[in-house]
């Protein structure tokens, strides 16, 4: 069995699902790209975490973050991430139709769903059934036939690190093979600091 080390790490692994409101198709434009990025990497400074897989969508964003030991504050990451972002990009994709009295009110904008979806990942088959959930997502959604075909996901550097193979998966009209857990067999088998960590990677 491979050793899926970012599974069981002191902090906790959690999975995110971040929808945008009302599904508005914005999150892979250049400019909220760049807001993002900066926007995590600032956050960083202060509330550190790793990033494990991630995958940018136009309506939603998946990802797996490991936080340090003692800390599961994941809400207040959140919260500043989006509000980082919509101080930078938020005049330009206001929807006054979408503004409610209450987004009036804390000044919210119409970027962002309120609520997410957390799950704490809860060992290492639930970890790699999440990562390899995480790189699909795009064909799932019928934006590419490939996974390596989206730009705007840390399948590539998985792919570098030698965990994936540039074709995994294959095209759209292939079957995942069997139980979607053994497509992850390959995994985190290598060092995890190859994987996860540092970079912010939405494509350029």
């Amino acid at each position: 069995m491979p050793n899926y080390r970012r599974a069981d790490a002191e902090g906790g692994c959690y999975f995110f699902t971040v929808n945008t409101l009302r599904r508005q198709p914005f999150l892979i434009d250049a400019d909220v790209r760049a807001a993002l990025r900066e926007a995590i990497e600032s956050v960083r400074t202060t509330l550190p975490f790793a990033i494990d897989a991630w995958v940018l969508l136009p309506d939603h964003l998946h990802c797996l973050w490991t936080l340090p030991p003692g800390d599961a504050d994941f809400s207040a990451r959140w919260k500043l991430i989006k509000t980082r972002v919509t101080q930078q990009c938020g005049d330009r994709l206001m929807r006054d139709e979408y503004m409610t009295a209450r987004r009036k009110e804390k000044r919210q904008g119409s970027l962002w769903q309120h609520r997410y979806w957390e799950h704490q990942i809860r060992d290492e088959h639930d970890f790699a059934r999440h990562v390899d959930y995480v790189h699909w997502n795009p064909v799932k959604h019928g934006h590419v036939k490939c996974v390596a075909d989206w730009p705007y996901s840390s399948f590539h550097r998985y792919v570098k690190a030698g965990i994936y193979p540039p074709d995994w998966v294959g095209r759209v009209n292939q079957r995942l093979a069997g139980d979607v857990c053994q497509l992850s067999r390959m995994a985190m088998q290598s060092q995890p600091a190859e994987v996860q960590g540092n970079k912010v990677e939405f494509g350029e």
